[in-house]
């Protein structure tokens, strides 16, 4: 993998879009061919992201990874988002984690990182993210506090990461600076594959890490100490003041919450 050069000037933009097939329920619910293609406002969620992005001074490319990459050619409002941005699209892996191993392996640092389910993603988003990142980490991960996200959807019930008294929600943003960043999608990929294991996955995250998350004893930066010494990188987050950045749209509930945020 190259190394992450000074400045984001050109930056490689991945949208992981991939299913969970032809029967994925969200598809089969908005009744579209694949979830990606799923319209909000008039537009479908990839289009939306690839348009997002495409507005953002920084990002010089954008890659598409879905396991259907037909589908940006049978579907030419999805290149046209694109604008004058570089537009390509790889095949996607078997999982989120395996597909971000595969694009580092091809695309290289830095990366930054987004889904395509991310509907309602703003320019000023990514700008912020980029922006605040912590230049000697080799992955940043966006979070949302949940007093941000609490602030625009009072009534929102989800599960939150809990660390020592605050909440936060994941906005699916990440940034893999250095080639070190691919520690941390291995050990993601290695959760993945334990998740059905959860005595073997909690040993390799250790017993007393997760005894401290349990009892809302790990504070966030005692928690990214922990995971980079397993992944071999240092980690980094930044806080998120829009609590929007925390939504995407995982269900029908969240579709449907989704597409009444466009139409206010």
């Amino acid at each position: 993998m190259s190394a992450a050069p000074a400045s984001t000037a050109g930056l490689t933009a991945l949208i992981l879009a991939g299913s969970r097939g032809p029967g994925d329920p969200l598809a089969v619910y908005a009744g579209v061919e694949h979830k990606a293609l799923i319209e909000i406002g008039g537009r479908s969620m990839l289009e939306r992201v690839i348009a997002a992005l495409a507005a953002v001074e920084e990002i010089g490319r954008i890659v598409v990874q879905i396991e259907r990459p037909d589908l940006l050619d049978a579907h030419p409002a999805l290149r046209a988002a694109a604008g004058d941005k570089t537009l390509e699209v790889i095949a996607a892996a078997h999982s989120p984690s395996s597909s971000v191993l595969a694009a580092l392996e091809r695309l290289g640092t830095p990366l930054l990182v987004t889904t395509a389910d991310h509907a309602l993603l703003l320019p000023e988003w990514v700008r912020y993210f980029v922006e605040h990142r912590e230049r000697g980490a080799d992955v940043c991960a966006a979070l949302a506090p949940s007093e941000a996200v609490l602030g625009e959807l009072p009534q929102t019930r989800r599960t939150w990461l809990r660390f020592r008294g605050r909440r936060y929600s994941g906005c699916n943003l990440f940034y893999f600076a250095t080639p070190a960043s691919a520690g941390v999608a291995r050990i993601w990929l290695e959760i993945e594959n334990q998740r059905k294991r959860p005595v073997k996955m909690i040993r390799r995250l250790g017993w007393m890490t997760a005894l401290l998350y349990l009892l809302d004893k790990l504070s966030l930066d005692g928690a990214l100490r922990r995971l980079g010494r397993l992944a071999g990188a240092q980690l980094a987050v930044v806080e998120m003041p829009f609590g929007l950045a925390a939504v995407d749209v995982d269900k029908p509930a969240d579709l449907d919450l989704v597409r009444q945020i466009v139409a206010r």
